[in-house]
């Protein structure tokens, strides 16, 4: 059995570029959540969003220290008991959990509301690398591919019936990658893809009416310009004028004269703040800093000691670079608006943490590499 904890040279095996860049982001977001809400003066001080962040980001680090210090390996024996935990806690939201923006996708703690979907995705990230990374499994079986589904499937539903479609859509492209990395053949990987393709109808039958509208809007976006598509509409207008250098911080029109909603400015938008406010290089300058943490991932994942560590270190930069992809790609109207926040730079608290857990999951991968 593993060791749950290893203390041998924590400090001098840890990847300092990714923490660095993880901090970067971190602060990053703080900025900008708090130039999203400048100048209102009406909300207290513990209710500010920037100052809530703040508190978040100071429980995140904590988190993200103490999972890099556990050897990961222990926790592909807890994997069925992770999996079970998730589905619990995914049950669980559905008939106690709250509804806001009418998804019942989180848990009032009365302090704050925690998202169980984000520890989901993480759990079924262990779960699958528990699976696939195993060096007795015969990963060229055509039958190798039933019990990543069914795992995948069943997180899937239960976040798909919340609903959060955003969140589900994340996990078909953690298992792919999962899959492919694990050496499944490309024949099963292609009746994987095709299978996807022809559920899409499906999908599109048991779709609510608001989220047809936001693909409807994405086809058509004079189809709706004061409802369904105005955030989209002001989302780019934000991100066009911000021009090479931007408005400056706090300097916003977008957002601080109410043209995009402070319901989303710091959150599914930020990217929009940012743009506005700094700009083109601004923007890139955020990109940027997300490459280099994928970058860093990726050398995480090359340089694992087994096929476990690798599996997790991918699923992890698979969640985070479709995250960001998705995030960006909306705010500047290349998707549909389908509400996935931007990795430690979006306001959440449940988001942030669990991205920490990840990162600090990988950090473990890392510090144990051969």
């Amino acid at each position: 059995m593993a060791k749950i904890f290893s203390l041998e040279s924590p400090l001098l095996r840890i990847d300092w570029l990714a923490l660095l860049v993880t901090l970067l982001l971190l602060g990053t977001g703080l900025i900008f959540i708090g130039s999203a809400g400048y100048g209102d003066d009406t909300i207290p001080l513990l209710n500010r969003q920037w100052f809530r962040q703040f508190i978040f980001v100071l429980i995140s680090l904590p988190v993200y220290f103490s999972i890099s210090l556990i050897d990961y390996r222990w926790f592909k024996e807890l994997s069925p008991v992770i999996y079970g935990g998730c589905l619990v806690l995914l049950v669980g939201v559905l008939i106690f959990g709250k509804t806001k923006n009418g998804a019942t996708s989180w848990y009032d703690l009365k302090i704050v509301d925690f998202q169980p979907a984000e520890i989901a995705k993480i759990g079924l990230v262990i779960c699958l690398a528990a699976y696939l990374g195993d060096p007795l499994r015969n990963t060229r079986h055509p039958r190798i591919i039933f019990v990543p589904l069914a795992l995948t499937g069943g997180i899937f539903l239960l976040i798909l019936k919340q609903p959060d479609f955003g969140t589900a859509m994340i996990l078909p492209c953690v298992v792919m990658a999962l899959l492919f990395v694990a050496c499944i053949s490309w024949r099963m990987i292609g009746l994987i893809l095709f299978l996807g393709l022809m559920t899409l109808p499906l999908a599109w039958g048991v779709a609510k009416d608001y989220q047809k509208e936001r693909v409807l809007v994405f086809l058509n976006p004079d189809r709706d310009p004061l409802g369904a598509s105005w955030n989209r509409r002001q989302s780019e207008m934000a991100v066009g004028s911000g021009g090479l250098s931007g408005k400056g911080i706090g300097q916003g029109t977008q957002n601080l004269l109410g043209f995009l909603p402070t319901t989303v400015a710091p959150t599914d938008f930020i990217f929009s703040v940012i743009a506005e406010e700094k700009g083109f290089i601004g923007s890139a300058t955020l990109l940027g800093l997300y490459s280099l943490l994928f970058g860093c991932l990726a050398r995480t994942a090359v340089r694992a000691s087994d096929m476990f560590g690798r599996l997790i270190a991918i699923g992890i930069l698979t969640m985070l670079s479709v995250h960001v992809t998705i995030n960006v790609a909306m705010t500047i109207g290349l998707m549909p608006i389908v509400g996935l926040p931007l990795p430690l730079v979006s306001y959440g608290g449940s988001f942030v943490v669990s991205m920490m857990l990840a990162l600090g999951l990988v950090q473990s991968v890392h510090s144990r590499r051969s």
